[in-house]
């Protein structure tokens, strides 16, 4: 047997050598600026989470948050004087509704021509979503009014003043978001002061305090809704939704008024001559500004946030009795003055605290960029 021939492995040239070494350190480094590319693009997502996980009232200027509270607060006292004049002549409630939301609806209409908004195509789904938020609207004027006459007006307005406790505990345990012991604690003097600045008479009977209860949960939960249409996965505009939810509004509280008797009497009212051309004027006044109100406070919601809007609330109640001070002449006691002082006070609390929880989110998200800025630049 012819013994097998051996392989011979020739010597590489040191140029070859250099090359595979070259190509070896290519690779490496390749790999390397592939991970590190990685580990960049998860930081950035990492901080786009935590900029996006900042609630929205967080990311909006102060000076801007200030303006649309300001408008809101301003149009919402002038409606509710303007509504004890209009009431005062017109005991129609449930058509007094209607008015508002028929002529907000004609005032959408009026804007989406003019090109202001357009709106959003939406699955059945979101479709039923709205629908069921014009009938929770509707309901809590419903509950409100019918509960103002099982219980005392005082009664009714401490138990409406814990609306910020109900919309932080619905954020808490339905949402899982938290807020700072120093915002729980400046809700303290907020619930204090309203319960003192309305002192009074206080009465109720079971039926209503169940339904004063169940409308402060509905207020909370429709002032939530709201401000979950604009800011969450819907994110719609606020005109959008006024169009959409005030058509429907309208209808239900023509059909509660006609259930009730109310568009009987007011057929009666109207044959009687009562009705003038003044107050067909003044209600339409009143319609308006129910309007510019209600475009005021869903941007107002969107901008300040839920818990801002119950907390302007019950800062509005003290100024509504302040008003009914200069304008109706009202009296009022020693602890009544100290409630609105309290009130007060805890409104500037609450104010500060915001303004310092703003801070801390955005410097949060600075803290998640800086580490990567000084990596790269130390390259």
């Amino acid at each position: 047997m012819e013994p097998k021939p051996q392989k011979t492995y020739a010597p590489k040239d040191r140029d070859e050598e250099s090359e595979s070494e070259d190509d070896t350190l290519k690779n490496g480094k390749a790999g390397l600026l592939e991970r590190e590319s990685v580990d960049n693009d998860l930081e950035a997502q990492i901080t786009r989470e935590k900029a996006n996980a900042i609630a929205t009232e967080y990311q909006t200027p102060t000076s801007t948050k200030y303006l649309y509270l300001g408008s809101y607060f301003a149009l919402n006292l002038t409606l509710t004087i303007y509504n004890k004049y209009v009431l005062g002549k017109f005991g129609f409630p449930w058509l007094l509704t209607t008015i508002h939301t028929g002529i907000t609806a004609l005032g959408c209409c009026l804007l989406l021509s003019r090109g202001s908004f357009k709106m959003t195509r939406l699955t059945r789904r979101e479709n039923v979503v709205l629908i069921v938020f014009s009938l929770l609207y509707t309901i809590n004027i419903a509950i409100s009014n019918v509960s103002l006459a099982m219980v005392s007006m005082p009664f009714h307005q401490i138990l409406r003043s814990t609306c910020p406790v109900v919309a932080v505990l619905i954020y808490r345990f339905y949402y899982a978001r938290s807020y700072s012991i120093a915002t729980y604690l400046s809700l303290i003097p907020l619930i204090l002061g309203v319960g003192l600045a309305t002192y009074g008479d206080y009465y109720f009977t079971p039926l209503g305090f169940l339904l004063t209860s169940l409308g402060v949960i509905l207020a909370s939960v429709k002032t939530i809704a709201s401000n979950r249409l604009m800011t969450g996965t819907l994110a719609l505009p606020a005109l959008e939704i006024l169009l959409r939810m005030s058509p429907l509004a309208a209808i239900q509280s023509l059909l509660y008024s006609i259930s009730t008797g109310e568009a009987e009497k007011f057929l009666v009212y109207v044959n009687t001559g009562h009705l003038t051309a003044s107050d067909i004027v003044a209600l339409a006044g009143n319609g308006i500004l129910a309007f510019l109100l209600s475009v005021a406070s869903l941007h107002t919601n969107k901008l300040a946030g839920a818990l801002t809007m119950t907390v302007c609330a019950n800062l509005k109640q003290c100024m509504t009795v302040l008003l009914g001070i200069a304008v109706f002449h009202n009296r009022v006691g020693f602890l009544n003055g100290c409630g609105m002082l309290i009130t007060l006070t805890g409104a500037s609390i609450y104010s500060k605290v915001e303004l310092d929880s703003k801070v801390k989110s955005r410097f949060g998200v600075l803290e998640a960029e800086v580490p990567r800025r000084v990596f790269q630049g130390t390259k």
